[in-house]
Formats: structure tokens, C-alpha cells, sequence
């Protein structure tokens, strides 16, 4: 919050003043685009707030060039869920052509503790009732709130869930990288062409 002539100015009425000057004085021209990527990219990536500008300015991207999808850790777990239907979108009705998935060194969700978040959840207001119903009626919250020990590995299970998914489009790269949240430094785990080529030697290699 900020102090304006005595009174307390809350994040939101911060947002919402600039917000009033932004759209007045046409500061959004600069960032005039069509919702379709310039670049055919669609990108899973993590929501850690070093990463906001630094992902784009790293990798290259203005505004219009790509999709971005954020999460905490940029994992994809289910196929079947909000992640991967956002990916799958980008792919047929927006135009992308390319998947990359970007986790990053230093990540809040490497080994993270899920009994330590519960009890956090509990210390802030959240009963253990309702702990002990979402457990009886088999959600696992270990399970669900589990990060990873490694974020190489992470980027791995993750890019193959993409490969794999059934009603990815044939022939689509899906590549895999972690960026360094200090220098913004990209560093290669998997190559999606190379997968494809690959794939491809290796059925014209069968009888």
C-alpha cells in the first residue's frame, strides 16, 4: 500500500489510477497486436515474478510474438487439463505451431514440502474439516501439491506429456528449456525438430 496525503492507497486503487492515465494518454499504442503469435509460439512457463519481463527480453519476444501460459513450476501434469487444453488451443484456433516448454533454476516448486503448505493453509484460515473431506473424498493434496527435485527431469516429464497427447498435431516441435532467472541464460534440454527427425529415421528404418 502506499501513503496519498494521509490516506492508505491499496494495491488495486494503485493499479486502477495508472490504469485511468494509461488508457487517456495512449500509453497501449506501442503494444498494438493481433491475439494470433507473430512468431507461431506457444510457451509453458512458470510463474515466478523474476521471469515477467526477463523471459521475453531473453528469448527474444515483443509483444504479439507469442502465447504464454503460466503456472507454478511450469509443469503439466494432465493431459486432460486446463494446461494442456490451453496448448492445444494456441495449436488450432490461434495459430502456433511450436511448443516450448521453459521451466527455470531456482524454483519455488523444487522440492517443496506439501504438509508444510497444508499446515499454511490451516494457519490461514482453512479448518482441518475441510482438509479431512477433500482427503475422504480421495483428493490427495501431497500428491497434487508435489513439485520436483529436479527441474531438468520436470521439463522432461513435462515436454513428453505434450509429445504424447493424443490430439497434438502430427509433426508438431515440442521443445524443452530452462532459463537462469538471474541472466535469463537458456539452456537446451530437448529439441523438438531433432525429436521429430528422429521419429521419422526411425520409421523408415522399420519393415
Amino acid at each position: 500500500m502506499q501513503e496519498n496525503g494521509g490516506n492508505t492507497l491499496r494495491t488495486l486503487d494503485q493499479m486502477l489510477e495508472f490504469n485511468r492515465r494509461f488508457v487517456e494518454t495512449k500509453m497501449y499504442e506501442p503494444y498494438a497486436t493481433t491475439r494470433f503469435p507473430d512468431k507461431k509460439m506457444v510457451i509453458v512457463t512458470c510463474m515466478d515474478t523474476r521471469l515477467t519481463e526477463l523471459l521475453p527480453k531473453a528469448m527474444n519476444l515483443k509483444n504479439g510474438d507469442a502465447k504464454i501460459i503460466k503456472n507454478a513450476g511450469a509443469i503439466i501434469t494432465a493431459p486432460f487439463g486446463n494446461i494442456m487444453r490451453s496448448v492445444l488451443v494456441a495449436l488450432y484456433e490461434l495459430n502456433a505451431k511450436e511448443v516450448y516448454v521453459v521451466g527455470h533454476h531456482d524454483c519455488g516448486m523444487t522440492g517443496i514440502d506439501p504438509a508444510e503448505t497444508v499446515r499454511r493453509m490451516q494457519a490461514r484460515g482453512v479448518s482441518g474439516d475441510v482438509i479431512r473431506t477433500l482427503h475422504h473424498a480421495g483428493i490427495d493434496l501431497n500428491r497434487w501439491l508435489t513439485g520436483f527435485d529436479s527441474v531438468r527431469d520436470s521439463v522432461e516429464r513435462s515436454v513428453e506429456i505434450v509429445r504424447r497427447h493424443p490430439l497434438l498435431p502430427p509433426g508438431t516441435p515440442v521443445h524443452g528449456l530452462i532459463i537462469d532467472p538471474h541472466t535469463g541464460a537458456l539452456e537446451l534440454v530437448t529439441d523438438g525438430d531433432e525429436y521429430l527427425a528422429r521419429q521419422r529415421a526411425e520409421a523408415g528404418s522399420r519393415p
